[in-house]
């Protein structure tokens, strides 16, 4: 990112910029904490960074892609390719199975379903310890289980960038770090860069470094 602002009712009088000026490099392979109060912009800069909105103004390098001028088919290629996510909330889809939401990246991106999909899919909730849920209905499995799911549904795609907002915010002590070990696993394993915004103090001591966002901008960006 270079230079990047967000400013919201531009042009009107109640014009409010969230985002000065952001500049941020992330590697592949870095495991990096996004931290800041309520209201810093932490979430502003991350859907900026995953490609769910648009910056006002300066330039955002995706995986050697700029992305300012790109059309909405390449912006929604490239996220779908490229970005992972994982949300406080799972936002799974509840009538499915654990399985078949674990699918839905592929198929979106497809078009179709195959037996390689359901075949990777099956490695993934096996990875997160969920082989013996991988048929139970979203709505059935306890919020560890389904954030567990969430992060699998997130690596579905091979991406290398995945953008956790707050993943641990609604669990326990035990399913929180759960589910920090596996992100960080994925982190070592297969090297994609990972930007995890959370309020966890002693989580995010456990990365490779922490940004810290103060009213719109980054007090240590390097």
């Amino acid at each position: 990112m270079r230079g990047v602002r967000k400013a919201f009712n531009v042009g009107l009088p109640i014009e409010t910029e969230v985002l000065h000026g952001i500049d941020l490099d992330v590697v592949p392979g870095e495991f990096c904490a996004v931290m800041g109060p309520s209201g810093s912009g932490k979430s502003t800069l991350l859907n900026i960074i995953g490609l769910l909105d648009r910056p006002t103004a300066g330039s955002l390098c995706i995986c050697g892609e700029e992305t300012v001028g790109l059309d909405d088919r390449a912006i929604t290629r490239l996220r779908g390719h490229s970005i992972g996510f994982v949300f406080q909330y799972h936002n799974l889809l509840t009538g499915f199975t654990a399985l078949e939401n674990v699918m839905m990246p592929m198929i979106g991106s497809a078009g179709f379903i195959d037996q390689g999909m359901a075949a990777r899919a099956s490695e993934l909730l096996d990875s997160v310890g969920l082989s013996k849920w991988r048929g139970n209905l979203a709505t059935n499995l306890s919020g560890g289980q389904q954030q567990r799911v969430a992060v699998a549904r997130a690596l579905a795609m091979n991406p290398r960038l995945l953008l956790a907002d707050e993943p641990t915010g609604n669990l326990d002590t035990k399913a929180a770090d759960a589910v920090f070990a596996l992100l960080h696993e994925a982190n070592r394993k297969e090297g994609m860069a990972v930007l995890f915004v959370t309020h966890n103090a002693t989580l995010a001591q456990r990365c490779d470094r922490i940004v810290q966002v103060v009213d719109g901008r980054l007090l240590n960006p390097a």
